[in-house]
Parts: C-alpha cells; structure tokens; sequence
C-alpha cells in the first residue's frame, strides 16, 4: 500500500552515531502504524464493529471526552483493507522489519502481553515432547501454558540472594544436571533472563546445553526487548542461540501496556517449532487484536531502530542516575554485586535494585509510602531492596527519589528516639519469611488442575495437594503449581505477602489466604 503524505505519522530520523549500524530505510517507517492513521484519517462510514464508529456521537461521547476521538478513530478492527487484509499487507511489512530487527527468523506481535507468548511457547513445545525443564522462577502465565500442553516439568533452581529476596538465573552445570535428573527425556528447557533485578545469564552457553541434550531453549526476555540495540547493552538472546525468546516491548521499549513479542530464532529447531508457535498463536490471541496495541509495537521497533543517538544519551543518562544514588553513601546498587555470582555475565542499567536498609523501613514499607506520601511508584520491592525502572531514553528526577527516602529515613530516625512517638513507627511489614523450598510434585500439573477439588482451612492444606496455581505478586513468581503438594512454609509466606502492604496472590482463592483448593483424597 502506498502511504498518503497526509499520515499523521512522519518516517522518523535515520539512525544517529551511536546507533545500529546501517539500518535499511524500511527500517526507518512503521508500515502498520502508518497504514492504521491513513485509515482513520477517511471519512468512513463503519456500520461494523467497534460500535463507537470511530465518532463522538451518541453514547460514545464520553470514549472521546475521556480518550480523544482520533484515539477512537485509530480503533479500526481486525481484517481491514489496507491495514492486514490480504497478501503482503502492512501488517505483514511491519512484521517482517521486526523480525529483521532482532534478528529472528520470524516474529509474532502480541497483544495480550508476554505472557500470551508464555503460553504460546508452552504450546508449541508440546509438539517436541512433554519433559520440559524449567527455571523455578518462571512466570506464572509459563507455568499455565505447563497446564495447557499437558507438560511433565523438571525444575532448575536460580541462585537465589536469600538476605535480598533476590534470585538471579542458572548455570550451564545446575541447568546440565535439571536436564539428566529429569525421569523423561527433555525437549525443552524454559529460561528467564533478564531477572526482574536485571542481571543477565549466559544464553549462548545455557543454549548449548539445551542443544547438546536435543532440547529446545526458550527464554523469557520479559525485561530485554531494549537488548542489542547499542554496543554498550547485553546482547538479545535472539543471537544468542535461543530458539523462541519472548519480550515485553512496553516494559522498557516504550510501547503502551500489553503489547509484547514472540520470536522464533534461525535455530535447528526452527522448522518444527514455526508451524506450532502459528498454531498456538492462534489459540492464544484474540480475534479481535487492538490497533492501538499493534502500532504501538511497530513504532517501538521504528525508534529501537532509529534513535540511535537518543539511546547513547539514555545510556549517559543512567550512568549519571547510578552515580547519584551512590553518592548519597546510605543506598546503594546491588547490582554493582551481581557480577559475582556465577550465573551472571551482564547486568541491564535500566534497572535500579537499591539497598534501602537506611530508611530503617522494610522494603514493601517504604513502596507504599513513596506512593502514597510522595506519587512515586516503583517497579517491585522486597524487605531490603527497591526495584525503579527506567524507560529508553527517559531522565526522571532521581533526586526526586533520594529526597523521599531521606525524609523516610529522618522519620524514622526520630520516631525511634522519641519515646513519645515511638509508637507512631508505621508497621514494618510484614516482614515476609524466606522464600519457601517448593513441595514435592505429586501429579502432573495439568492433571491437578482438572482433578476433582475442594476448598479448605490453610492449617488443613498443608501436606494436600495444591489445584492451583499461587504466585506472590511482585514479581509473579509461583511459589505453589497445580500437582505440588503445599508446606507449611508456603501457607506461612503466602499469607504473609497477602498481608504486606503492596502485596498480592495470584490464584488465591480469598485476598487473606485463609483457605486453598486442593484434589480431593
């Protein structure tokens, strides 16, 4: 399709020093986007779905009031002339610059976010096999796609920073020895790096693992859509020998919530694996994609691409962010530690994990009053640490930041010195228990799942075996899956995450985790 010159969207700049080197001039427009502001900008009459029309009349005037009615008339459903009905179509375009822009064979747009791909990626290994081996602090939604596929899942245990809540990624040995003890041959093994604290694995070498034991490797890239897009970021696991990688371009890349990745790497694997990723895409996706969500992903991919001179200047940025917050001497990076564990060779600098042991507060403490007393939200914390995230070429007042903990920090200081006050301390949380061992799996989870259930007490729960699946939100970790059997322990951490004050249980059957559902005997 010819693009009018009237698109309200202008081709971006070319790439800056600093950036890619040479991207095609393809590269430089974002063929969907383009094609979807060319549609909105007729004067259509949709007598189709959606039924706001794209218009500000009637009952959807409150839609423009509130949204915009060139966001209403960018809403254009799926199967469209001109946008991605037919052969080689801008959607088809867009798709293929993205694909090249990684480094895939072939890439998928997701619009319900990286944990559609998650289940896709579950699916589609299915068709090599049901043994799979899986990092422990897999993603809630890889460990439904496990219920899917009818999976039989091994686990390979990250090194975990008990005095930090942190756990950080494998190593090629502890994954080599999860794939031998595995009771059936594994076909696939699932990864997660980035962690959500921003150290990196080594995926070329983990890959040849995985490869050495005729087994797939996918890895959840949640955190590094931005890698590989400048010489001084971890590389993308898309080059790195991955065979499906899974990214979440709105966590840093800057496309708006919910749209993310799949790709398919140019792997041995790569033959089997497309036909079932189309499949399970199929089966994952909505028949009705949201535009916004789609050009959003294109325009991501056009500035990743392009802006290669902005991201040198976020990567000065971040510098200068980091330098700040280690020079107030009471909070510092833990990251700058990362590097010493075995199963780290890089770390991402857009994630900011800060000791912030100063304030005397705990970390969840500290999240909810930073929020609440001074509109600043960040990322994920636990009882030690503080987890910010800085978008691609974004330079918030960090200062901003240093000023609430130190202010947190006097507060605390003098609510303990005076006896008065002392009892005005805000509770500090809920300090949570030490992350608890897993139970025993004693069914295959999509078995539990489907078993006959009941609901019980938490005290009678433990030593049952769990239907659902349990994950403490942040970071989304499951700390129970269907066929494990619950320990006291667990029961223990969950409701004590339930109790903090930013925490959250995924799959909990009440908000207080007073009961669980469990197989009936």
């Amino acid at each position: 399709m010819t693009v009018h010159h009237d698109s309200p969207i202008p081709p971006a700049p070319h790439c800056s020093a600093g950036s890619l080197p040479h991207p095609s001039d393809a590269q430089s427009r974002a063929p969907y986007a383009e094609a979807l502001a060319h549609a909105a900008d007729r004067n259509s009459l949709f007598l189709s779905t959606p039924g706001h029309g794209g218009t500000d009349e009637g009952i959807s005037a409150g839609q423009a009031e509130f949204f915009g009615e060139h966001t209403l008339s960018l809403d254009i459903p799926p199967l469209f002339d001109g946008i991605d009905l037919g052969l080689d179509t801008p959607k088809d375009e867009a798709l293929r610059l993205a694909a090249e822009a990684w480094g895939a064979r072939r890439t998928w747009f997701l619009t319900n976010g990286s944990s559609q791909g998650n289940r896709m990626a579950a699916l589609a290994v299915g068709t090599l096999g049901t043994g799979v081996v899986t990092q422990r602090s897999a993603h809630s939604s890889f460990i439904d796609g496990i219920v899917l596929a009818g999976l039989n899942p091994g686990f390979v245990f990250p090194n975990v920073d008990e005095v930090n809540g942190i756990a950080h990624g494998v190593t090629p040995d502890s994954l080599r020895r999860a794939i031998r003890n595995h009771p059936e041959p594994v076909t696939a093994v699932y990864l997660v790096t980035p962690s959500y604290f921003g150290a990196v694995a080594d995926v070329e070498s983990l890959a040849e693992v995985a490869h050495s034991a005729g087994a797939a490797l996918i890895v959840d890239a949640a955190w590094g859509a931005h890698f590989g897009f400048h010489p001084d970021l971890p590389a993308s696991p898309v080059t790195q020998g991955a065979d499906i990688v899974i990214m979440s371009t709105h966590k840093l890349a800057g496309s708006l919530t919910q749209s993310a990745l799949l790709h398919l790497g140019d792997t041995e694997f790569a033959d089997r694996l497309e036909p079932a990723l189309a499949r399970a895409f199929m089966m994952t996706s909505s028949t009705s994609e949201n535009a916004h969500l789609l050009a959003s992903i294109d325009l991501a991919r056009r500035e990743l691409m392009t802006s290669g001179a902005a991201i040198a200047q976020s990567l000065e940025n971040i510098r200068h962010v980091r330098a700040q917050i280690e020079a107030t001497d009471r909070y510092h990076l833990l990251s700058g530690e990362f590097l010493s564990h075995a199963d780290v060779v890089d770390i991402d600098p857009f994630r900011l994990p800060i000791d912030i042991t100063a304030t005397g507060l705990d970390g969840h403490t500290v999240r909810e009053r930073l929020a609440q007393d001074f509109d600043i939200f960040a990322e994920m914390s636990t009882a030690t640490t503080l987890v910010a995230l800085i978008g691609i070429g974004k330079s918030p007042d960090i200062s901003r930041l240093i000023d609430a903990l130190e202010t947190l920090r006097l507060e605390t200081l003098r609510l303990e010195t005076d006896t008065q006050a002392a009892t005005d301390i805000p509770a500090s949380a809920t300090t949570l228990p030490p992350l608890p061992s897993a139970g025993r799996l004693a069914m295959l989870p999509r078995e539990a799942f489907f078993a006959d259930s009941e609901l019980v007490p938490a005290a009678a729960a433990v030593g049952r075996v769990s239907v659902s699946s349990l994950a403490a939100y942040p970071p989304g970790i499951p700390n129970v899956l269907p066929g494990e059997e619950i320990t006291a322990e667990t029961v223990d951490f969950l409701q004590a995450v339930a109790a903090s004050p930013s925490g959250h249980v995924r799959g909990a059957v009440d908000s207080e985790l007073g009961y669980f559902r469990v197989t009936k005997f």
